[in-house]
């Protein structure tokens, strides 16, 4: 899930030039890459429309569920793994099943602390059975290298669809909604640290209808799990598939994956220092 084992191993500069963002994007220190993350919380759509400068509230988890589908959803939300994989592969709840030629659940791996959710497959997902595997997949491939992260090693990778719209076009909200407790279980089994959504049809999934993906690039929000427990943070960015045909963007979607970093050392800095605080004698939690 790596990659091919004989591809020659290249410089962090030639992934970049890779991206196309090279010479004038490179990794910069820690502190220089993007401002303290605030506390709270494949479609070009509108992408071009300028970024609002207003805050963002803490989204609650996605898509309400209709009541006919209620206990559809809750034998869902009750699975592991495997009997996930199971259902989806037998999943007739929208029309996108008509023409798929596998479900495409997911990859990576399963104790993953980085989620990064896309689209829906595409022809060459929905013929091999893995997210991400076409040029697209390349460029995503390159990206997560260019910060140090690797497909199948503390990352995981699913998608808004579990089946291959007609034509690549962009999942309908109906079809988003029948693949959610998917989705919903998937964040609940991995409990990630952070979570990337990939175009505006992945930010829909998650966050449900808050605006145009150039209005939520950048800024704060975060996934509250239907089970309970800690907000995870999400970042907005741009689908691969767009960047491919779009590529003065790469240089955003550069920023963004830098400031997914910051975010990232934070959660993870918080988590040590709660581990310090806690030190080895400390009493159990009432």
């Amino acid at each position: 899930m790596g990659g091919d084992p004989r591809r020659p191993f290249l410089t962090r500069l030639q992934l970049l030039r890779e991206m196309g963002l090279s010479p004038l994007w490179r990794l910069r220190s820690p502190n220089a890459d993007v401002a303290q993350p605030r506390v709270g919380g494949t479609a070009a759509g509108s992408e071009a429309e300028p970024r609002s400068s207003g805050e963002a509230a803490v989204a609650a988890a996605p898509v309400a569920v209709p009541a006919a589908a209620g206990e559809r959803s809750a034998e869902i939300a009750s699975m592991g793994w495997e009997e996930l994989r199971q259902s989806a592969a037998a999943c007739r709840a929208c029309n996108l099943c008509q023409g798929r030629r596998q479900a495409v659940l997911g990859v990576g791996d399963l104790e993953a602390d980085w989620l990064f959710i896309g689209e829906g497959p595409g022809a060459e997902e929905d013929a091999r059975g893995e997210p991400f595997v076409g040029p697209a997949g390349k460029l995503l491939d390159a990206m997560l290298a260019a910060i140090d992260l690797q497909r199948g090693r503390d990352v995981y990778i699913a998608n808004a669809v579990k089946c291959r719209p007609p034509g690549n076009r962009t999942p309908e909200p109906s079809e988003i909604a029948a693949c959610a407790p998917y989705l919903r279980r998937q964040i609940v089994l991995l409990q990630p640290r952070l979570i990337v959504l990939l175009g505006r049809a992945a930010a829909h999934a998650v966050l449900g209808e808050v605006g145009s993906l150039a209005n939520m690039r950048g800024r704060s929000f975060a996934y509250s799990s239907p089970t309970g427990g800690e907000n995870i943070p999400v970042v907005v960015s741009y689908h691969p598939a767009y960047l491919l045909r779009t590529l003065h963007d790469k240089a955003r979607a550069w920023e963004d994956l830098c400031r997914a970093r910051a975010l990232m050392r934070a959660a993870k800095g918080t988590a040590a220092g709660l581990d310090r605080a806690a030190g080895p004698d400390a009493a159990p939690t009432p």
